[in-house]
C-alpha cells in the first residue's frame, strides 16, 4: 500500500518545488494552466459577444458593454480578496505558517460571499437604475436588464470562484485552478447558442448560461479544498477576529480592487461617451474591449503564473529567484503581445465583423482596434510590475500603479477628449493612457530589479 503523505510532507515538498525549481520551468508549469483558464474565461466572454452579435441587433451587443462593467465589479472584489489572501497565504507558507495561511483563506472565502449576496440584493432592486447608471441608453436596457438579472443571482458565486481560483494559484496548484475554470467556460459556450436561440432568450440567455457555468466552477474549485487538496483550508471558526489580519487583505489586494475597480468606472464613462454617438459606436468600443480583454488574458496569465513564484520566494527571503522570475516573465510576456498584436493589426477588419457584421460598427471599431494592437506591447512592463510590488506586500506602491491604465490617465482622457476630438477621443483614450502608464511604471520595475539583484529585501 501506499503510504499516505503527511500535512508536513507536503509542506516540505512544495517548499522545495517553488524555492528550488528552475525560474522558467517553474513560472511555465504554474502560468500554462492559468494562461488556459484566462484564454477560455476570455473565450468564453467572446462568446456571449459572438453569439449575441448574432442576433443582428446592434442594442442587443451594446448590452454587451454595459454588463462588462458590472461584471468588472464583481471581479474587482474577488480579486481584491483573492490576491490580497493569496499575498499573505504564499509568504505565509514560504516562512512555513500554515496556521496563518487557513485564517486567511477562511476569512477571504466567507467575505466573498457575503459582499456577493449584499450585491446580489442591492443590484436586484434597483436594476434598471443600475443599468443606466453603467451607461445603458434606452433601447439597450431591456437587453441590459435580462442579461445583469442572471448575473446579479450568480455574484455571489462568482465572488468567491476568484478567491479561490487566487488561492490555488498561490499555493502553486494552478492545474485545479484551470480544471475549475476551464469546465465552466466550457459548459459556458455550450449553452449560450441554446439559450440565446434555442430557448428565444436573447441577451438573457447569455446571462443565464454564465449564471450556470460560474456554479459548476465554483463547485469544481470548491472539491479541490474538501478533498484537502490545499495546505490553506476553509472554516469558519478559523475567520480572523484581528481587524489587522482583514485590513492586510484589502490592502494587499487594493491594487487589484483598484485594477478592477477602476475598469468598471471607466467601462461605465465609455459607454456614456459613447452612447452619445449612437447604439452602433457602444457596441464598437464593447467589441474592441472584449477582444482586447481576450488577448490582454495571455499577459495576465503569464503574470498570475509569476505572482505565487514572486511571493512564496519573497517570503522565503530568495531575493534573486524573484528577480530573475520578474525578467523572466517581462519577456514571455513581450513575445506573446508581439505575436498577437502584429495579428490583430493586419487582421482588424475581418476580427470585428466576425462579432457585428455592420458598417457603422466597424467604421468606428477599427481605429480604436488598430491603436490599441500597437500599445499591447507595454503591457509586458505594466502587468508585471505591478503583481511584482501586489505579490511580494508592497500596497503601497502597487495600488497607485495599478489605478493608472483605467484610472488616473484613462478617465481624465475619456471626460476631455471626446468633448475636443469627437468619437476619435473615445478611440484615443486607451491607447494614450496605456503609453502614459507605461512611461510610468518602466522606472518602477527598473528600481525593484536593481534592490533584488544585490539579494536585498525592499
Amino acid at each position: 500500500m501506499t503510504k499516505e503523505i503527511t500535512e508536513e510532507e507536503k509542506q516540505a515538498l512544495q517548499y522545495k518545488t517553488m524555492t528550488e525549481t528552475k525560474i522558467p520551468r517553474l513560472i511555465l508549469r504554474l502560468s500554462v494552466p492559468t494562461v488556459l483558464s484566462m484564454l477560455i474565461t476570455g473565450i468564453y466572454n467572446l462568446a456571449d459577444t459572438y453569439f449575441v452579435g448574432q442576433l443582428n441587433n446592434t442594442s442587443a451587443s451594446g448590452a454587451i458593454g454595459v454588463v462588462a462593467s458590472l461584471m468588472a465589479i464583481i471581479q474587482a472584489l474577488g480579486f481584491m480578496l483573492g490576491h490580497g489572501a493569496g499575498s499573505h497565504i504564499s509568504r505565509s507558507l514560504g516562512a512555513g505558517d500554515s496556521d496563518t495561511a487557513t485564517r486567511y483563506a477562511s476569512t477571504s472565502f466567507f467575505t466573498a460571499l457575503l459582499f456577493g449576496g449584499i450585491l446580489t440584493v442591492v443590484g436586484l432592486s434597483t436594476l434598471d437604475g443600475f443599468m443606466y447608471l453603467l451607461g445603458s441608453t434606452d433601447t439597450i436596457l431591456p437587453h441590459a436588464a435580462g442579461y445583469a438579472f442572471y448575473i446579479l443571482l450568480a455574484a455571489p458565486i462568482m465572488m468567491s470562484s476568484l478567491v479561490m481560483n487566487n488561492i490555488l494559484r498561490y499555493e502553486g496548484k494552478a492545474f485545479f485552478a484551470m480544471i475549475g475554470l476551464v469546465s465552466g467556460g466550457i459548459l459556458n459556450m455550450i449553452l449560450d447558442p441554446v439559450f440565446i436561440f434555442g430557448c428565444g432568450m436573447g441577451a438573457a440567455g447569455a446571462g443565464l448560461a454564465t449564471a450556470i457555468s460560474q456554479c459548476v466552477s465554483f463547485l469544481l474549485l470548491l472539491s479541490a479544498f474538501l478533498r484537502r487538496k490545499t495546505v490553506s483550508r476553509f472554516s469558519l471558526s478559523r475567520v480572523t477576529r484581528s481587524p489587522r489580519e482583514f485590513l492586510g487583505i484589502l490592502a494587499v489586494g487594493l491594487p487589484s480592487f483598484g485594477r478592477q475597480g477602476l475598469s468598471a468606472i471607466a467601462g461605465m464613462l465609455l459607454n456614456i461617451a459613447a452612447s452619445g454617438y449612437g447604439d452602433a459606436a457602444v457596441a464598437a468600443m464593447s467589441i474592441v474591449n472584449r477582444i482586447f480583454m481576450f488577448l490582454m488574458s495571455v499577459v495576465l496569465g503569464i503574470g498570475q503564473g509569476f505572482q505565487p513564484v514572486s511571493a512564496f520566494n519573497y517570503g522565503a527571503k530568495k531575493y534573486r529567484r524573484v528577480r530573475d522570475a520578474a525578467l523572466f516573465t517581462v519577456a514571455a510576456s513581450t513575445v506573446a503581445v508581439l505575436l498577437l498584436g502584429s495579428i490583430c493589426y493586419i487582421f482588424a477588419p475581418e476580427l470585428i465583423r466576425a462579432f457585428q457584421n455592420d458598417d457603422e460598427v466597424l467604421r468606428i471599431a477599427l481605429p480604436a482596434f488598430r491603436y490599441q494592437a500597437i500599445t499591447l506591447i507595454f503591457e509586458p512592463v505594466i502587468v508585471p510590475c505591478n503583481m511584482l510590488y501586489q505579490s511580494v506586500g508592497k500596497a503601497a506602491i502597487a495600488t497607485p500603479l495599478a489605478m493608472c491604465r483605467q484610472g488616473i490617465f484613462f478617465l481624465p482622457l475619456i471626460l476631455t477628449l471626446p468633448t475636443s476630438l469627437g468619437i476619435p477621443g473615445i478611440q484615443l483614450a486607451q491607447p494614450i493612457a496605456d503609453t502614459v502608464t507605461f512611461i510610468v511604471t518602466l522606472p518602477f520595475l527598473i528600481l525593484f530589479l536593481v534592490k533584488l539583484s544585490k539579494d536585498k529585501a525592499w
